[in-house]
């Protein structure tokens, strides 16, 4: 039996603390199906990368939570499920934002130099390390705030780049259909990869990244299909997500 649509089952939430938790407990719970997504109009404890927090105004951005059954992934292909989503909000940003809008690496959606929106994907892995029950998919996307919390790295939204309003619950549905074409791309890893890199940040320029204490500058040459950053410099570099920052 086919997986329902992702979007076809979307529930607003008022407000709620995180909606990867949420939906993290429903998943486990058996309440949520693959394609589930949950839609908070206020998110007062959101999570990002590497415990970061993510703060946005009420009501003026997407934040969205998926939930995703990853067959016919296994849990050493969990870039290809990261990859995707990645690009599904690239196609959705760069509808309205133009050719400006890339991935920076793993998978932050960037326009020219500024933050634009971040995912967080969350897995439940079963008894058997091969056994990849669910994903949460998190997505945050910067839309029609135009004021950001002070130390913010360069965050900005559609309306700062169009200068148009947005209804969010429109643009939501908009998101959850590129969502669903790139899951369903999912098992033609070489052509998701090959859009990953046509859509990556700084490919092929030179860069800083940060590495424990050290500070190094490296050509980005794109990434490996379980995820590490390629670069060259001196020699030819391997970086695991996490391993390094970008220093920007």
């Amino acid at each position: 039996m086919p997986y329902p649509a992702i979007g076809q089952r979307l529930i607003i939430l008022p407000t709620i603390d995180s909606t990867n938790n949420y939906a993290m407990g429903q998943a486990t719970a058996g309440k949520a199906e693959h394609g589930t997504v949950y839609f908070a109009l206020e998110q007062t404890a959101g999570r990002g990368q590497r415990g970061k927090s993510w703060l946005t105004t009420p009501g003026e951005n997407i934040m969205i939570s998926v939930v995703i059954r990853p067959q016919p992934l296994k849990t050493s292909q969990q870039f290809l499920l990261s990859a995707a989503i990645a690009l599904a909000c690239y196609d959705f940003f760069k509808n309205y934002a133009g050719e400006e809008t890339c991935i920076k690496w793993p998978n932050d959606i960037y326009w020219r130099d500024r933050k634009a929106g971040g995912i967080l994907i969350e897995s439940r892995i079963g008894s058997q390390q091969s056994d990849w029950l669910f994903a949460i998919a998190g997505m945050g996307i910067n839309i029609n705030q135009t004021e950001f919390a002070p130390g913010a790295l360069r965050p900005v939204s559609l309306k700062q780049i169009t200068g148009k309003t947005y209804n969010i619950n429109t643009l939501a549905q908009e998101l959850c259909e590129c969502l669903e074409n790139r899951y369903q791309a999912i098992h033609n890893p070489a052509q998701l990869l090959t859009d990953y890199h046509q859509a990556l940040y700084k490919l092929d320029q030179s860069v800083k990244l940060k590495k424990g204490n050290s500070v190094f500058e490296t050509t980005i040459k794109g990434v490996t299909p379980d995820g590490r950053l390629i670069t060259r410099d001196t020699l030819e570099r391997y970086f695991e997500v996490g391993e390094v920052e970008w220093v920007i």
